[in-house]
């Protein structure tokens, strides 16, 4: 038999293709926040792009990605982030028991250096 067979070879990467598929949305929720709510009707779906995660917790402790920073820090990382060709877009996930104020403190450190492209993540109803 001279041909190779690969049929097994596509089982394997069809299975390894499902299981990355169904793992990617979980490892996108990293710190537990209570989202606010919104109506399922203006519930948009995100498009596809790279995004960077800034979230603050119920205690209001801000994080980048999964690491906490202070909003100094933020904003050193929003500055690295602006000085990209091509920034990536920022979802932002902020506790539905936030002081409004903190949220502000934030949405301001990412216009001062503008970063135009913001999602503010919710949880639908």
């Amino acid at each position: 038999m001279t041909e190779l067979n690969i049929t097994p070879l596509m089982d394997l990467a069809f299975s390894l293709l499902i299981i990355f598929m169904i793992s990617t949305p979980l490892l996108e929720q990293t710190i537990p926040v209570h989202l606010p709510k919104q109506d399922r009707n203006a519930a948009s779906q995100r498009p596809e792009m790279d995004f960077q995660v800034i979230s603050i917790n119920e205690n209001g402790q801000i994080f980048w990605g999964k690491q906490p920073v202070d909003i100094v820090q933020l904003d050193t990382l929003l500055g690295s982030l602006a000085n990209q060709p091509d920034p990536p877009a920022i979802s932002f996930r902020g506790d539905l028991s936030l002081p409004y104020q903190k949220i502000v403190d934030v949405i301001s450190a990412i216009k001062r250096h503008n970063l135009t492209k913001l999602h503010l993540d919710t949880e639908v109803k």
